[in-house]
């Protein structure tokens, strides 16, 4: 029996329906043809195996206790998921009984897996063939049944996906644990989840809340002036440049090159004005700008938040919902933004469809020069999936909600752009120097559209007053600068993250690693998360009370602050995600060992664990003095009226206490002892009859022991409860 298994029921449907009849469906399954030609299509929904739960491997893991860990397995188990056995058990009989499968899967690093692992699981022996689907149109489906690959070609696909689930296990289960048990000695509640992409994303939204939170604005200076030609025959227009910052003034600059100093500001504004001076630089061109490449899962959801307003996961399912219902575009989670030079050959059935599908697209597709071809088609830069365009489909199967309508809008436009003509910049530059002071003025216009005319904009530009086009002016050609001005400026904190910066910061995260090296090494297309997961992941930290919108804003809550603060650099900040990334990825193209990564991380895992528990041993310093409140360490502070000790749960506590030349007598000085009946901490209190140790969790816990030369004493002074 020859078998297919696609990843979902879509999928299977689509396959079916490119294969001879007649058909005959089955509980899980669908029969296509007849006697020895019969072939049978099957299907997983997701992942029909998850990894085993660490009570598996070992009864003692099932409880969580710091001394247990790290936990890591000897030899990995895969269990059927619950909601899908039933699936499972049609799958792996049809398995048992195939002489030849044909692995359909999605054309991704998970839809690779998902079909291996449940092959690998049964134990079958059979040969597997590989299906590319990247289109769910009949001719399309049909084109890559008649074109199977060897499923070993992409053995490495797979096992980069496995090191990808095994390393996400390590990492969630151990930190989790480890810092969740951590906080609960500190008297919090609650799960405190770690996770190997999703906590640098958490950092990343924290880092900024904190920086807009702290930011205090600096004045800065601005020196404009106007000059103008002072030869009768030059141009005579007048034009407004800025001052160009040189060596010497360096050391009142700030980071962004912005003047610091008004005397400076001043003293220059006042030594050009009147004064003559003298072109040393003019440029003039017109510079064409080719057309964007089609859009891949983060492309479209970045477009898509930024115009829309719609966030990550409810673009992920329009898309899909136009892939597998509609069958208007292909398939979306795809990382790459380039077509296979084959697909050149259907353009005008696509320009055709889209004119047809987005009637307001139509007049756009009819003016378009289809013997265009842009940089889009390269068949070395495609693999397993390519860039999301539309389909040969003319219609949707039901009418297209607004969300759909606006997806498959964005898809189309970037499609039809490959055959519009090139946008054309026309660009201007004087440079004009008075005595050792130089200012730039710029020009910038749009001379010609282009492609640009199917770009969609926030808001209309078309009534805002037009900058001046800058006089044709000849290098060396004197000019005076007949006004001079100082403006003071307010530097201005960043925004808050979106959906569409977030996955922006996500996908180009060499522009938030602090290591220059690393930094370096680190190509454009590193990212936390792939295509497919960015989304989940998001919506995964609000889901656990990390992060909460506010209006359009993505902001990091008290818990998502809280551990994020708790946590070690190498934890919070996307370095090391980003380097693990980019070796899934080398894995994936056969260059690096996956055996070798997650023996590297489990290193890393019991570095983490064992730093935290030195520094807690060996630096009483950091941890001498605790809230009176709630017993969490303190840190000193800068307040109105000096320095004082204040909780680092605040503001959920806000405990506070002031610097003391001797040791505190509350017992705040002492590593926090547990409440033996709630494990809250226990603070040192003083009463009428003298010293005593009360539960931090008063009145909830009423649970008191007796004090012992400073310390609590074993036997209860009064329980909560009684035998």
């Amino acid at each position: 029996m020859h078998l297919y298994i696609a990843e979902k029921p879509s999928l299977a449907r689509a396959i079916a329906a490119a294969l001879p009849g007649p058909y005959q469906k089955g509980q899980g399954w669908i029969r296509c043809g007849e006697g020895r030609n019969a072939v049978t299509v099957s299907w997983c929904i997701g992942h029909l195996l998850e990894p085993a739960e660490p009570a598996s491997y070992n009864p003692a893991w099932k409880r969580w206790r710091l001394e247990d860990l790290p936990l890591f397995p000897d030899q990995w188990r895969l269990i059927p998921k619950d909601s899908v056995k039933k699936q499972f058990k049609v799958l792996e009989s049809l398995i048992r009984q195939a002489n030849l499968i044909t692995h359909a899967g999605d054309p991704d690093r998970e839809g690779q897996l998902l079909v291996d692992e449940v092959i690998r699981f049964v134990g079958s022996k059979a040969p597997v063939k590989r299906v590319l689907i990247n289109d769910l149109t009949p001719n399309a489906v049909a084109r890559a049944i008649a074109s199977p690959k060897e499923n070993s070609e992409f053995r490495s696909l797979s096992h980069s996906a496995l090191a990808r689930q095994r390393a996400d296990w390590l990492y969630g289960i151990n930190l989790t644990r480890f810092y969740t048990l951590t906080y609960q000695q500190q008297g919090e509640q609650g799960v405190y989840s770690v996770g190997r992409v999703q906590t640098p994303v958490l950092g990343l939204v924290v880092e900024r809340d904190n920086t807009i939170e702290h930011f205090e604005p600096k004045p800065w200076f601005r020196i404009e002036g106007v000059f103008q030609a002072s030869e009768e025959e030059s141009d005579p227009r007048p034009f407004t440049a800025r001052w160009l910052p040189d060596e010497q003034f360096q050391d009142h600059l700030d980071e962004e090159g912005r003047l610091l100093n008004r005397d400076i500001a001043n003293e220059i504004a006042n030594t050009v004005h009147g004064r003559p001076g003298r072109i040393t630089e003019s440029r003039f061109r017109d510079r064409p700008e080719p057309p964007p490449l089609p859009l891949s899962l983060s492309a479209l959801q970045i477009e898509a938040g930024r115009l829309f307003r719609m966030g990550a996961k409810e673009v992920l399912d329009t898309a899909q919902n136009l892939y597998e219902r509609h069958q208007l575009i292909t398939y979306p989670r795809s990382d790459s933004r380039y077509l296979p030079e084959e697909h050149f050959h259907q353009r005008e059935q696509v320009i055709r469809a889209i004119g047809r599908a987005a009637p307001d697209l139509a007049a756009y597709a009819e003016q378009l020069d289809s013997s265009r071809r842009s940089a889009a088609w390269n068949d070395k830069k495609v693999d397993a999936h390519h860039a999301i365009i539309p389909t040969v489909r003319p219609s949707a199967n039901g009418k297209l909600s607004s969300a759909e309508q606006k997806v498959y809008g964005l898809v189309s436009r970037y499609y039809l752009m490959q055959f519009s003509e090139d946008a054309v910049h026309r660009e201007g530059k004087l440079t004009v120097q008075v005595q050792e002071h130089k200012f730039r003025a710029t020009e910038t216009a749009l001379f010609s559209p282009g492609w640009k005319a199917l770009e969609l904009k926030l808001k209309d530009k078309s009534n805002e007053p037009q900058k001046p086009p800058l006089p044709r002016l000849e290098r060396d050609e004197p000019a005076i600068c007949n006004q001079a001005e100082m403006k003071e400026r307010k530097t201005q904190p960043p925004q808050h993250f979106t959906d569409a910066t977030l996955l922006s910061a996500m996908t180009n995260i060499a522009r938030f690693v602090a290591d220059a090296e690393l930094r370096k090494t680190l190509r454009e297309t590193d990212g936390l998360g792939t295509e497919a997961t960015r989304a989940a992941i998001i919506d995964t930290l609000f889901r656990r009370d990390y992060l909460i919108r506010e209006k359009r804003f993505i902001r990091a809550t008290d818990k998502g602050k809280a551990l994020i603060a708790a946590l070690p650099d190498s934890a919070r900040v996307p370095d090391r995600t980003a380097v693990w990334e980019a070796t899934l990825e080398g894995i994936r193209r056969g260059e690096n060992d996956p055996r070798a990564f997650i023996d590297t991380l489990k290193k890393e895992i019991q570095g983490f664990i064992h730093q935290r528990e030195a520094q807690k041993e060996s630096s009483p310093s950091e941890t001498s003095i605790h809230c009176p409140k709630c017993r969490t360490p303190m840190v000193q502070r800068e307040g109105k009226f000096g320095a004082f000790y204040a909780c680092t749960r605040y503001p959920k506590c806000t405990g506070t206490r002031p610097l003391e030349d001797t040791q505190p007598q509350d017992g705040t000085c002492q590593k926090p002892v547990p409440c033996p009946h709630c494990f809250s901490p226990l603070v040192r209190r003083q009463s009428k009859k003298g010293w005593f140790w009360g539960c931090s969790n008063f009145p909830s816990c009423r649970q008191t022991v007796n004090d012992d030369n400073g310390k609590p004493a074993l036997v209860l002074r009064n329980s909560t409860y009684r035998n």
